[in-house]
């Protein structure tokens, strides 16, 4: 695979125009649950993709049908198979080599991340949402950290998600009471930026997409890093490393053509140079 040919995915979608990226979970018939198919692979198959191509500059994951994503496979739970089988240590590793390998994939992704909540959102699924940078969501969204519901904890990085989101308060009440919420309430939190009807959904995220597709890919993508970099940065180190991808932006070709079609009063043509 060369760095623009699009990776074969099983169980979602994966396309690409005009800069911007989409991949669609497509397994309906299970509402897109993550674990007992093959989406991990694929979502994590798409992260490794996203960031080898230099043709892509915004991702947007949402799900086909009616659900966002389900998330874990309960009957998988009570059967006490699949990545939910096996003793303590067999379980942690299960988890490190399947599902949360998901977190640490979107977690390097280079470009911003849309979910589109086009459904219910739910546990696991409801965390992959949290992973991303900016999500939209459709009005008859359902969304829920329900875990403690089904007596597990989410093992899957959502704690470490959503108190960063919305802080430790509210997150601890959305956790320990494991209570689903609609779209309404989630954009109230903040957890969602913005609530559509679900036809506006796709066209608002694919619009903002591309109004960050439409800036210098290579500044883009140090934009991210910086993003999200400074939860973790002392103040003193985050600024060095401001300044190192500064210099990095002054001596592109694109900045140079941004900087003089501003002066010229006229649209930048960017390279990615």
């Amino acid at each position: 695979m060369n760095d623009t040919t699009l990776p074969k995915l099983v169980d979602a979608t994966l396309t690409l125009e005009d800069r911007v990226a989409v991949l669609t979970l497509n397994r309906d018939d299970v509402r897109n649950i993550l674990t007992g198919t093959n989406l991990t692979d694929d979502i994590v198959d798409a992260a490794s993709w996203v960031n080898a191509c230099p043709e892509v500059s915004a991702l947007i994951i949402t799900g086909a049908g009616s659900a966002f994503s389900a998330g874990g496979n309960i009957k998988d739970m009570r059967d006490r198979q699949g990545t939910f089988g096996g003793d303590v240590e067999t379980v942690q590793r299960q988890y490190r080599e399947g599902i949360q390998r998901i977190p640490l994939a979107i977690d390097t992704i280079e470009v911003p991340v849309i979910a589109a909540i086009n459904g219910p959102s739910i546990g696991a699924g409801f965390d992959l949402a949290l992973m991303c940078d900016i999500r939209l969501a459709a009005s008859n969204a359902k969304m829920g950290e329900t875990f403690v519901n089904l007596g597990i904890v989410p093992g899957d990085g959502g704690a470490w998600y959503l108190q960063r989101l919305i802080g430790y308060q509210r997150a601890a009440e959305l956790t320990f009471s494991g209570r689903v919420i609609d779209a309404a309430e989630a954009k109230e939190l903040g957890i969602v930026m913005e609530v559509l009807e679900a036809d506006q959904l796709m066209p608002r995220a694919m619009e903002l997409a591309r109004t960050f597709a439409q800036k210098p890919p290579q500044a883009l993508r140090y934009a991210k890093h910086l993003m999200k970099t400074a939860y973790d940065d002392t103040l003193e180190k985050f600024l060095d490393a401001c300044g190192y991808y500064q210099g990095l932006c002054h001596n592109t070709e694109d900045h140079h053509e941004a900087v003089t079609a501003f002066i010229e009063k006229r649209k930048p043509v960017f390279k990615g140079k």
